[in-house]
């Protein structure tokens, strides 16, 4: 007997083959996207979020790489990154602070760049600040590509300046007392020159750098606060106190900074980039016209500041090595560093990418463009935060008159002497081990 083909059939036979197209469809999609390569990003805070927005871009032009951002908390991120490395599940590349490298170098975490720079087309160390690409550079190895920039200079009222007789903002330490001196004469109770949150080491830390000697001493073995030049750095710092034009408050005591700014409470605001779209959101549009950035002044001209930012990491473990170098490799483009800017506010590294219009039409951030050519890197031991926050407390009880500046330098020696003791026996053995 003949067998017939009933429509009913026909249509559940189709129905099964197209249920069975399309099964096979998403299961071929999905070994598309397991072949792919997965790399892992740690990123902190809002860089987290915003560069999120940047990868679709790099896994067009590299299908074959899926990148995995995985957002960390500042305040989580040191300890998350010590333990991974404990339990070697470390990421492929990573968001670091500047001044966490040295740290995670000395525990052999970090992959060293020099060979992947050396044969890049992107990558162009000229084109960096000096002072921010040295932060990555530790005994002559570089171990991060500096990803965005920060430094710490001086935001002014124009107008209150020009009601005390200057016309423009200080160049050297002499003209920057003259004009503290002078606002602080025309200043009305509890106003003052300029606010230095005495729990904030960056102000100190950026004068320190203006002098000469080292900040440490014999290889990083002893602290060198004693030097005739940080000790008139410290003096500087602690005479500006002494003469009542800056409150004596940390700045958990200033719960509104930029809204005092505005009522003439404070002149000069030592402070970060950050502060450029504080002050243009929270200021009224009268006042936007009266306040400006300006350059560090130094002992006899523009002054040295700090190199501070973050920078972007190979981990060794890392099985795919040349994968990450073609993220860090786009996330340098200047062009995307300047897409990242707008996103986000955070200043490029690279000289070239100021010249995006965003960047180069802006005369607040133009002064930090300025600072960033003298900006200068901190000690590279991984003591260092321990150091400089010992640094700042001492400084403290110097502001308040509880220590003379020869008393203060003494304290901070010793301090960072004791913190580095460890590093000296390390030191000293490995190089006994090596005779």
């Amino acid at each position: 007997m003949r067998w017939r083909c009933r429509p009913a059939a026909v249509a559940r036979l189709g129905a099964a083959l197209l249920l069975v197209g399309a099964l096979a469809s998403v299961a071929a999609c999905r070994s598309r996207q397991d072949d792919r390569n997965t790399l892992v990003f740690w990123a902190m805070g809002r860089e987290g979020e915003a560069v999120a927005q940047l990868i679709p871009a790099f896994e067009r032009e590299h299908p074959d790489i899926h990148v995995d951002v995985q957002e960390l908390p500042w305040k989580a991120a040191h300890q998350k990154l010590l333990t991974a490395i404990a339990g070697n599940t470390t990421p492929d590349v990573a968001q670091l602070g500047n001044t966490w490298i040295a740290e995670l170098r000395a525990l052999h975490a970090l992959e060293p760049l020099q060979p992947y720079v050396d044969h890049s087309s992107v990558v162009q160390p000229a084109d960096y600040f000096a002072g921010i690409w040295a932060t990555n550079r530790i005994d002559g190895t570089l171990y991060g590509i500096p990803w965005y920039v920060d430094t710490r200079l001086l935001f002014y009222r124009k107008d209150l300046l020009k009601a005390a007789g200057f016309e423009a903002p200080p160049r050297d330490w002499a003209e920057w007392s003259r004009q503290m001196a002078a606002l602080q004469a025309h200043a009305a109770p509890d106003h003052y020159a300029i606010l230095l949150p005495t729990n904030e080491f960056e102000q100190l830390l950026s004068l320190a750098l203006q002098q000469d000697e080292p900040l440490l001493r014999d290889g990083g073995r002893y602290g060198n606060f004693e030097s005739a030049g940080f000790k008139q750095a410290l003096g500087f710092y602690v005479d500006i106190f002494k003469r009542h034009e800056a409150p004596l408050l940390a700045n958990t005591e200033v719960p509104n900074p930029w809204t005092e700014f505005g009522r003439d409470v404070y002149a000069f605001y030592f402070s970060g980039p950050w502060n450029i779209g504080e002050f243009r959101h929270r200021l009224a549009p009268s006042q936007q016209a009266e306040w400006a950035t300006a350059p560090l002044p130094g002992p006899h001209g523009p002054g040295a500041g700090i190199a501070s930012g973050s920078s972007l990491v190979i981990f060794r473990h890392s099985r795919q090595k040349a994968q990450a170098w073609l993220l860090i490799q786009y996330l340098s483009r200047p062009q995307v560093q300047q897409q990242f800017y707008r996103l986000l506010g955070d200043m490029p590294p690279r000289r070239s990418a100021w010249q995006g219009d965003a960047l180069r039409n802006d005369p607040a951030v133009q002064a930090f463009r300025d600072q960033l050519e003298r900006v200068k890197p901190t000690p590279a031991v991984p003591e260092w935060e321990r150091i400089v926050t010992e640094m700042q407390l001492v400084a403290a009880q110097a502001a308040h008159g509880e220590l003379t500046v020869d008393q203060a330098a003494a304290e901070m020696d010793r301090r960072a002497d004791a913190i580095l003791e460890k590093r000296r026996w390390m030191l000293d053995h490995a190089h006994g081990a090596r005779r």
